[in-house]
């Protein structure tokens, strides 16, 4: 079977990509770029660096759009909500002594049904900030 983007076969074990394949590749991709910029290159400088890219291969990490640095800088009052948030839940939740999985799904779901002003793809870093305190 010829693939896609080359005229070589695949391997016999190859299927098809998995689920998971379109975020790795963009985590790559992104890492890609930032060792462009920091080479000297003409690739927008993502503030990337190797924990950023394997949290975001993970999918504990949002990955933001194309060309948009990983940390923005933010005005505090458009951060503020979120990170207070996180440092309600950190002092609501005393059982929960980890970030993980789990939690954050439950986070991310009472955030969403508050009809917040921005999503929780563009919040969850600074919510973790707060529940990570100071």
């Amino acid at each position: 079977m010829q693939t896609a983007d080359s005229n070589t076969q695949k391997a016999l074990w190859y299927d098809e990509p998995h689920s998971g394949w379109e975020r790795v590749k963009e985590a790559f991709r992104r890492d890609w770029e930032q060792t462009k910029a920091d080479l000297g290159g003409k690739a927008p400088d993502l503030d990337q660096n190797v924990g950023d890219t394997v949290r975001q291969a993970l999918g504990k990490e949002p990955i933001p759009p194309p060309d948009v640095p990983n940390r923005l800088e933010e005005r505090w009052e458009d951060v503020e909500r979120a990170i207070r948030y996180g440092y309600a839940a950190r002092r609501h939740f005393t059982e929960q002594s980890a970030w993980d999985e789990e939690f954050e799904t439950r986070l991310r779901e009472e955030w969403d049904t508050t009809s917040p002003p921005r999503p929780w793809q563009e919040v969850q870093p600074f919510v973790y900030r707060g529940w990570m305190g100071p």
